[in-house]
């Protein structure tokens, strides 16, 4: 079937309650590159350090670990459509208190109140759609993934438009938008069967003793680290206006969705899962290496351009974290995102304190030699990847109703 096919079930013929939770997964994902182009507007309005602002994603994402253990636990008990109204509400009260931030100390603490929100939000999203989806789940699983691009576009333009007034107010806008998010899938979408077996917290943590999730989990673990060192990083070398940042990170979401979406399946289709992931990796290596040695139109250039690299890792690692292993694809993908988005978390924390120790052009190099990292592990570990890996279709990745977050 053909997913954009207007007749029922395609991608225009969907319920309310499938486009009240898409839109809302759209804002979600719009709060992950919001800060972008407003950290150095940040850092001068609190008086705080490159370090210290760049925490924000340090306490967004560590939080976001530790609830991938949690999400599961909760939604199998609760439902889905609560799951998701409760992370919606954690969203609403945290964005809107970090708007009102007087000390960057507060202003991480908030943010990590608002990671919370987003795990259990986004880890249910996709299997709420689907499962309230007509005619099947591929046009729900386009718009997911429609979602997801659109959000990470435009979560840095969002920010420049009202952070070139104030920093503040993206956190506040952000606020509204949820709330009317949450509002909609109050409204339209009703509670839906919860699942047979309730997830328990260890169960992701079992997981990982599969070779093959947890090659896939250690390459991602690395390939991460290089991700948000360009995402947490880079908008205090190009020390550009909101506007300019915006469009810079703009064009790099633009990038990533395309790439994402369409053209990492047909690379894979033409040439395999782990070929493609791996010369993606070495290419992003490259690509960061010449951004942190470079001028400031090639740091652009390079920022823009590492979004078609990031797009292509975030499908293949996807794919492969849900299909290598006979795990349950809800308690593969907790598992998985545990191990990864430690390293989300702990690039925006050492980049600035490697700069500070050496010079601006090494955490570029550090970054580099983690992607490497990443394309080495799926090297030598490619006959633990290669179950399914080859063979993998799109429905794997989410035919559970479960999705990496953030991809």
């Amino acid at each position: 079937m053909d997913p954009f096919d207007a007749g029922a079930g395609g991608l225009l013929k969907q319920p309310k309650s499938v486009w009240a939770t898409a839109g809302a997964s759209v804002v979600a994902f719009m709060g992950i590159g919001l800060v972008d182009p407003i950290l150095p507007s940040i850092a001068q309005g609190l008086h705080a350090t490159a370090g210290q602002v760049s925490l924000l994603f340090t306490s967004y994402f560590l939080i976001t670990a530790v609830a991938m253990l949690v999400t599961g636990f909760v939604s199998s008990r609760i439902g889905g459509r609560k799951t998701l109204l409760l992370g919606l509400a954690f969203v609403v009260v945290f964005a809107g208190l970090a708007g009102t931030s007087g000390s960057v100390g507060e202003l991480v603490g908030f943010r990590a109140g608002w990671g919370l929100g987003n795990a259990l939000f986004v880890s249910t999203a996709l299997a709420v759609i689907v499962g309230a989806a007509a005619g099947g789940s591929a046009a729900a699983i386009l718009l997911y993934e429609s979602a997801l691009g659109l959000g990470m576009a435009c979560g840095p333009l969002l920010g420049a438009l009202l952070g070139d007034a104030s920093w503040r107010y993206p956190f506040f806008g952000t606020a509204f938008l949820m709330a009317v998010g949450f509002l909609c899938i109050a409204v339209f979408l009703k509670e839906q069967p919860k699942p047979a077996r309730k997830t328990s917290l260890l169960d992701p943590v079992r997981a990982l003793g599969h070779g093959g999730l947890a090659s896939a989990a250690v390459s991602a673990f690395f390939y991460n680290y290089t991700f948000f060192t360009v995402l947490a990083f880079t908008p205090f070398v190009l020390n550009m206006s909101p506007y300019r940042s915006g469009a810079v990170f703009f064009a790099w979401g633009v990038l990533l969705a395309v790439f994402s979406v369409i053209v990492a399946p047909r690379l894979q289709k033409r040439f395999g899962s782990l070929k493609v992931l791996g010369g993606s990796l070495v290419l992003l290596a490259a690509d960061v290496l010449v951004l942190g040695y470079g001028s400031h139109t090639t740091a652009v250039v390079c920022t823009i351009l590492s979004g078609a690299f990031i797009g292509v890792n975030n499908t293949v690692y996807t794919e492969l974290a849900l299909g290598v292993s006979d795990a349950p694809r809800p308690v593969a993908s907790a598992g998985y995102n545990f191990v990864r988005w430690f390293a989300a978390a702990a690039a925006p924390y050492f980049a600035p304190k490697i700069e500070e120790w050496t010079d601006l052009h090494i955490p570029f190099v550090v970054a580099a030699v983690t992607a490497v990292v990443g394309a080495l592990v799926v090297v030598v570990r490619r006959k633990a990847l290669t179950h399914e890996a080859e063979e993998l279709e799109p429905k794997h990745a989410t035919e559970d109703g479960v999705a990496v977050f953030a991809n």
